[in-house]
């Protein structure tokens, strides 16, 4: 089943999250003076000095100032809406990540790639592959070091490569042990 993402525009998306943002304890009235701040000294088109003021009265009720302010938002358009989602993002990127509008962008990608897992994309072959290729690089590193003519170790090789069955697989052990043998012969 394929899931097509339908446009939304900014401004329905605030719509869409402006509880969640409104609900008590989600921005401090610190976090909102900073978004406010932004708007205006950052996109001064965006907010007046007068607007910022508005919205930025503390004897207004926080939850009152920011439902005016995204409201505020809607009426003016699209590109107002986006500043804000930008301002939220820089200021507050935990709730912009938690935005109800973000989660069902989320789920409705239509590349079908799972957001969440997409990090770990580069591990998932799991543990026993890095002991694999582990092993193997010690294994071609010790057989290098007994392979090298002005060495003798070849006794101390033997042992080693005898008691490492775990190591590497008994047909590559065998491999080594009859190469080290003929090896020792030569000498």
């Amino acid at each position: 089943m394929m899931l097509y993402r339908t446009y939304q525009s900014y401004c329905d998306r605030l719509r869409q999250d402006m509880y969640f943002l409104t609900s008590n304890g989600r921005l401090s009235e610190l976090l909102v003076d900073k978004i406010i701040l932004q708007l205006n000294r950052v996109y001064p088109q965006i907010l007046t000095n007068k607007e910022a003021e508005k919205f930025r009265n503390p004897k207004t009720l926080l939850h009152t100032r920011l439902s005016d302010l995204i409201k505020h938002l809607q009426n003016k358009g699209d590109r107002h809406c986006q500043e804000f989602y930008r301002a939220l993002q820089i200021n507050a990127e935990q709730v912009y990540n938690d935005l109800p509008s973000r989660k069902i962008i989320k789920t409705t990608d239509s590349t079908g790639i799972d957001t969440d897992k997409e990090q770990y994309i580069l591990n998932d072959r799991g543990p026993m592959f890095f002991l694999a290729c582990f092993s193997v690089a010690a294994g071609f590193a010790l057989f290098m070091n007994c392979c090298n003519s002005g060495t003798k170790v070849a006794g101390g090789a033997r042992k080693i490569l005898g008691f490492s069955p775990i190591i590497i697989g008994r047909h590559v052990r065998n491999i080594c042990m009859l190469y080290l043998e003929d090896t020792s012969r030569n000498k």
